[in-house]
């Protein structure tokens, strides 16, 4: 169950979103290709990533009917919209640091992003003081899906 909850959280991260050059932060150590809408790997959750301020963010934009049951069980009471991935920091090209929210646990964890390609980011969350990680790869996607 966690590791299905580290994975929802970190797909909130990946969403897209078209972010004129002059939107983009000034030391921004990555392309704006991070930008967009990604799909977690069990097809569950979709976030879009942009900035927030001089950081990059993720919101969940599309989650299926578990997703969102286990997120109120876990005491989020609406999935969509929530920020899954929170104030990551550019470290080096093609990768940030920060903290994903997990929301069927309503807790936050220390996380890194590492763009692996084009349309393909790898999510990691972690415990412990990165003693334990878990990580997944995200999809982008071109379209939020329906229903």
């Amino acid at each position: 169950m966690f590791a299905f909850r580290l994975a929802a959280a970190v797909a909130a991260l990946m969403t897209a979103v078209a972010v004129p050059a002059a939107a983009q932060p000034q030391n921004a150590v990555a392309p704006a290709t991070i930008y967009g809408v990604w799909m977690n790997p069990y097809k569950s959750v979709a976030v879009r990533t942009g900035p927030c301020g001089d950081r990059l963010c993720g919101w969940i934009v599309w989650a299926n009917e578990e997703a969102q049951n286990d997120a109120r069980d876990g005491g989020t009471p609406r999935l969509i919209g929530t920020a899954l991935l929170e104030n990551y920091r550019a470290e080096k090209p093609g990768s940030w640091s920060g903290t994903v929210f997990v929301p069927d646990m309503n807790r936050r964890f220390y996380s890194i992003i590492q763009q692996v390609g084009p349309d393909q980011m790898k999510v990691k969350g972690c415990i412990l003081g990165g003693l334990l990680c878990k990580s997944q790869l995200w999809h982008r996607i071109a379209d939020v899906p329906h229903a």
